[in-house]
């Protein structure tokens, strides 16, 4: 196993009833007739670990319980330094690009933490991107250990039991440096929750095995309970699943059951699978452990054969080859055959899949802004149009919002709730061409009703976490160019386009 981990110093959404009978099976015309056949709906004990969890989130663990014994889902991963480049390569070299994408949070390179923060940025760019076009993320992260450079021998080390143990002692100094490497991380994760991208979330994976800092540690669920406290109740990410990852137990490795936290403490089981060494035993018994919760294979290093995992393994319901031994352990021929078999869930398979549920399917989100959109540039009279606005970013330039609006000499009004995550002052920035004005609980944060060319005007208002409040936005273009956007910030949140996620219809 070490072996294959020095690859790594060397290479530096809808609401459940979209998605209740969502089966991909094979590309194109190697369907078999069984897979149109509609599944019973997932029972409603499938729900996330977290009370809060997103719809999206809610949506992609029942949509991957519900696919369970009926298909597997093909996946890839990218390092830190390049997120796209393997993924890339398997759609060069199959035709295909895999549903599951999987992304690297740790650096290893003992880069600047100006390169580390770029770096990471685009990782969540391209996250977003994968999501927007019908992928599935997934996120891990080789930390270093806390407050030592970021390296490889400081993930890839040993570390005694009592030294651990300060790490997840509350006040220590090893504690603090713990709490501000994940609260650095959760910055971008919140990123992808705020762009409505559910994440397979697996921190500390591999702990059986002693090739890192965290790993085979009695107290491991230490660990995983501090994470989990911090991201969710702290940091409020409850776009994440909890994937629970540990490597298969082979020569090198526990049994899973020792640092298992338990099937209340996680929403995903995955095994780490190198050598093609996809003996039974591995998936029995991560299977007995799960009980009916969903298992992949986290990484691997050779493609498995798909015709023996759908006649004795046909439970795992995804896969992640692991970097760049896509192209150094598996030939193209076997690539394609993986990638083109009936029984692997491609990229092109689900996103054909789920665009003909979502045709089928009447369901309209409320996590939007109801837009009032008026001929005249002063919110006069009856509304030309009424639609529903997923977020207030929008550069028309000298065109017009919709059909039947003029281009020059028109108005808008949105209205709905907004909740924020936490309880701290936020300041809205309110960017027009020309003329806004912003409400927030009743209260006029922005009054910039004035012919002007893209300004912006800043309104800050204290809020409470979790608390709706209305909000009503008007705005107005006079003639020419035509931009409008509304964003805010606080001090646990950076700058962004108030997203749709904290957005309700009135």
């Amino acid at each position: 196993m070490n072996t294959y981990r020095k690859y790594r110093l060397y290479t530096t959404f809808f609401p459940l009833i979209l998605i209740f009978s969502l089966i991909p099976w094979g590309s194109g015309t190697q369907v078999p007739a069984a897979a149109k056949v509609t599944a019973p709906a997932v029972p409603a004990s499938i729900k996330p670990i977290n009370p809060s969890a997103s719809r999206e989130a809610v949506a992609l663990l029942s949509y991957l319980r519900d696919l369970s014994g009926k298909g597997m889902i093909s996946g890839q991963h990218d390092y830190l330094e390049s997120p796209d480049e393997f993924n890339n390569k398997l759609k060069n070299t199959s035709g295909h690009h895999a549903v599951l994408h999987g992304y690297e949070l740790g650096a290893i390179g003992n880069q600047s933490k100006e390169t580390i923060a770029r770096q990471r940025q685009a990782v969540v760019d391209s996250a977003i991107r994968w999501h927007e076009g019908g992928g599935i993320v997934a996120m891990t992260f080789h930390q270093n250990l806390p407050g030592t450079a970021p390296v490889w021998t400081n993930v890839h080390m040993s570390l005694s039991q009592e030294k651990f143990n300060a790490y997840v002692t509350p006040g220590t100094p090893q504690y603090k440096a713990l709490v501000a490497e994940l609260d650095e991380v959760a910055v971008y994760l919140g990123e992808l929750r705020d762009a409505g991208v559910p994440v397979l979330w697996r921190p500390y994976h591999e702990m059986n095995g002693g090739w890192f800092w965290w790993g085979q540690k009695d107290n491991f669920v230490k660990l995983w309970d501090l994470v989990y406290d911090r991201m969710v109740n702290k940091h409020k990410l409850n776009n994440l699943l909890w994937v629970w990852n540990p490597n298969a137990p082979n020569k090198s490795s526990g049994p899973y059951a020792a640092y298992f936290p338990g099937t209340a403490k996680v929403d995903v089981l995955a095994a780490d699978i190198y050598n093609n060494d996809y003996k039974q035993s591995y998936y029995d018994s991560l299977l007995k452990l799960a009980d009916g919760k969903p298992i992949g294979i986290g990484e691997s290093g050779e493609l498995p054969d798909p015709v023996m995992l759908s006649q004795k393994q046909s439970k795992w319901v995804y896969t992640m080859t692991w970097g760049k031994m896509l192209v150094e352990n598996n030939n193209p021929l076997k690539i394609q055959s993986f990638m083109n078999d009936k029984y692997t869930v491609s990229r092109e398979d689900y996103k054909r899949t789920m665009n003909a549920r979502m045709q089928t399917a009447a369901v309209v989100s409320r996590s939007v802004l109801k837009g009032q959109y008026f001929g005249n540039a002063t919110l006069s009279g009856t509304p030309l149009l009424t639609r529903n606005d997923s977020k207030i970013q929008f550069n028309w330039h000298g065109d017009s919002p919709a059909a039947g609006i003029p281009k020059d000499s028109f108005s808008v009004r949105w209205t709905g709730s907004i909740k924020p995550l936490y309880s701290e002052k936020y300041t809205f920035t309110a960017s027009s061409d020309d003329g806004i004005r912003v409400w927030v609980g009743g209260k006029l944060i922005i009054d910039n009703w004035k012919n002007q060319s893209s300004a912006g005007k800043e309104g800050s208002i204290t809020l409470s976490a979790n608390t709706p409040y209305t909000i009503k936005v008007e705005y107005y273009e006079n003639r020419g160019d035509a931009s409008v956007s509304l964003m805010w910030r606080s001090q646990s949140q950076k700058q962004m386009i108030v997203p749709q996620s904290a957005l309700t219809l009135p």
